[in-house]
């Protein structure tokens, strides 16, 4: 019977992936994760490091820096890496769950979602019908490319769509670099769907059914404890004077990037 008593890191990986952010509304991105994932993965007596992901997905590049950064980790101190999705690891969220040697998910975990969407709004009629006029003057034919307070032009459209299936090869490359041999031969297996835990298992999109405690006790002994790495306290419990500018601009642009952050979690009916 197993003597040791293992102690495993863990770090949660939650919400919607974008560069920036700030004390009042933090986003998950490199900026964010670096330091707790440093700290878990520098305790030398840890045989893995647990991730858990709650993530809608969000910037493609943010989603790849994480990633790498959580593989570079992993090699370089000689750790497991044991990923477990909770509601949803869809698109970027996904992106960054392959990077586990392991991945665990809830029968109902929502998971996949390999692909990439642009989205936005036209204006054209509205500004007409208020009685505006756009003015916009550009060094550079293309400074206003899908513009939406212009009419669409099929050359922005197809530049756009080009863009797209760049990233969405960069993505399908990444994902097969690491699940290749257990993926199934399923011909919507990259095309933006996506699917419950439960069947993404059938579908080699993880490795396991389960929940950390239980999963990582079974492996490691039932003495195995988890420790949480925490993020370092916010400004707003280090230090309250001179904070009314900062507040008010987070304020501001926070309203954005909730309304941006939100659209991510309703398309997963979360």
């Amino acid at each position: 019977m197993r003597s040791d008593v293992f102690e495993i890191p863990v770090v949660r990986l939650h919400g919607a992936i974008m560069a920036g952010g700030g004390a009042l509304r933090p986003m998950l991105s490199l900026a964010s994760a670096a330091g707790v994932l440093e700290r878990a993965f520098a305790d030398k007596e840890a045989p893995a490091v647990a991730l858990s992901i709650n993530s809608p997905g969000g910037s493609a590049v943010q989603s790849r820096l994480i990633f790498r950064r959580i593989r570079d980790l992993a090699e370089e101190k000689k750790k497991k890496v044991i990923v477990f999705i909770e509601d949803v690891a869809a698109s970027g969220g996904y992106m960054i769950a392959v990077a586990g040697d392991e991945i665990i998910a809830d029968p109902s975990s929502i998971v996949d979602s390999i692909g990439v969407v642009s989205a936005s709004f036209g204006f054209t009629d509205l500004i007409k019908k208020i009685g505006v006029e756009r003015r916009v003057y550009t060094a550079g034919k293309n400074k206003v490319t899908l513009d939406p307070f212009q009419p669409e032009k099929p050359a922005d459209i197809e530049h756009l769509k080009t863009l797209q299936a760049e990233v969405h090869e960069t993505f399908i490359e990444l994902v097969k670099s690491r699940r290749d041999a257990k993926l199934a031969n399923d011909p919507d297996l990259f095309t933006g769907l996506f699917w419950s835990g439960k069947t993404a298992l059938s579908l080699g999109l993880v490795d396991a059914l389960g929940d950390m405690r239980s999963h990582l006790k079974a492996q490691y002994g039932p003495k195995t404890r988890l420790r949480l790495i925490s993020p370092p306290r916010g400004f707003l419990s280090r230090r309250l004077p001179g904070i009314g500018s900062q507040f008010a601009a987070e304020a501001a642009s926070g309203v954005i990037d909730a309304a941006e952050e939100r659209a991510l979690w309703s398309r997963f009916g979360l």
